[in-house]
């Protein structure tokens, strides 16, 4: 059996709310638009194919943030499965529902719509054909909008890589990011933390002892509190290096040296990268054009439904976590905003 497309409520509802200039006419309604095509946003596609909610899932053709991870470590079932692998598992089983589709698109812009719901521009690169009436693009361009009643924002973010020799070819091999995902893989190796920030510099100084007995602390000089972190270290038992990393020598992407920026260079086998991130530009963008609520780091502001401060938007997975980022938070993110939207239509007049 198959739902009914929700209706968009038509434009005479609202005769006050005028059409929007230059808005085109949405190719698609859908109960729920997710953005995102992770595991926070096929989660939630599940969860709401579960409670008969028609959605879409609005994918970038780019590579996904963790392509380079080797496994999506945690989730039952698929522990050593690499991240393509669980998203194809994923649509397997949404195929068989028959209520979610996948649009392999970019999400330019989502937009309230004066009579309801919500219009997400979208563009497919590369594609053959273009939408009539369109300024602008470049030749190859579809550009569309799809109206969907609530959305999902589950767009994770974007880590700022250094640019440092070495880094990229290392990088999700022996340079990881979180000891939670990857720490076994590197267990009773060398580490060293690479750390910028000096409250997170305090938390590693002892945090990372089960995977390894060999722990190097790695800062700028001129961190704040540096004082702190030396004691934090200290009371550890754990060496701590004020320097800054130049280069990073390997084999084949397995670590064996670290080059600093005074001339040092200390073995190691294993860094933790605590790196920099940043939100995806529709999130910058919405946080300008709808005032939507992100903390001083870019990260989005939800209650413990998920909702932003815009009603019918809601937000999962690492976009909303600035600490603590794994699959298995990602996971449960998404299916607990969709579990939202589901539970706000059961009671809906």
């Amino acid at each position: 059996m198959t739902t009914p497309r929700p209706e968009r409520p038509k434009q005479s509802e609202h005769p006050n709310q005028p059409e929007q200039a230059n808005q085109s006419k949405p190719e698609a309604h859908y109960d729920i638009a997710i953005i995102g095509g992770g595991p926070a946003g096929l989660s939630a596609a599940i969860a709401a194919t579960r409670m008969m909610q028609r959605s879409v899932v609005v994918e970038s053709a780019a590579p996904p943030r963790n392509a380079a991870s080797h496994g999506a470590h945690g989730l039952i079932g698929l522990d050593t499965s690499t991240p393509a692998e669980v998203r194809s598992a994923a649509w397997t089983d949404l195929d068989r529902y028959g209520l979610a589709v996948r649009r392999e698109a970019d999400v330019t812009d989502v937009s309230v719509d004066p009579g309801g719901g919500f219009l997400v521009e979208i563009a497919q690169p590369g594609a053959a054909d273009r939408i009539a009436g369109e300024v602008g693009d470049r030749p190859g361009t579809r550009r569309g909008t799809l109206w969907a009643r609530d959305v999902i924002l589950a767009t994770g973010v974007v880590d700022e890589h250094p640019d440092i020799p070495g880094f990229a070819e290392c990088w999700a091999q022996s340079v990881i990011h979180c000891p939670f995902c990857v720490g076994w893989e590197n267990r009773d190796r060398t580490w060293g933390i690479v750390a910028h920030d000096p409250d997170h510099a305090i938390m590693t100084a002892r945090a990372f002892r089960a995977w390894s007995g060999d722990i190097l602390g790695i800062v700028p000089p001129d961190m704040p509190r540096i004082d702190e972190v030396r004691a934090a270290y200290k009371a550890a038992g754990n060496e701590l290096i004020e320097a800054r990393v130049t280069g990073l020598r390997h084999r084949h992407g397995s670590l064996h040296t670290v080059e600093l920026d005074d001339g040092r260079t200390v073995d190691r086998q294993t860094l933790v990268w605590h790196l920099e991130q940043k939100p995806v530009p529709l999130v910058s963008r919405l946080a300008e054009t709808l005032g939507l609520a992100v903390d001083k780091g870019g990260f989005v502001t939800v209650d413990g439904e998920r909702r932003t401060n815009i009603p019918g938007l809601y937000a999962a997975g690492d976009l909303i976590v600035p600490l603590g980022q794994s699959v298995l938070s990602s996971v449960a993110a998404g299916g607990e905003a969709a579990a939202s939207i589901g539970r706000a239509q059961m009671f809906a007049e």
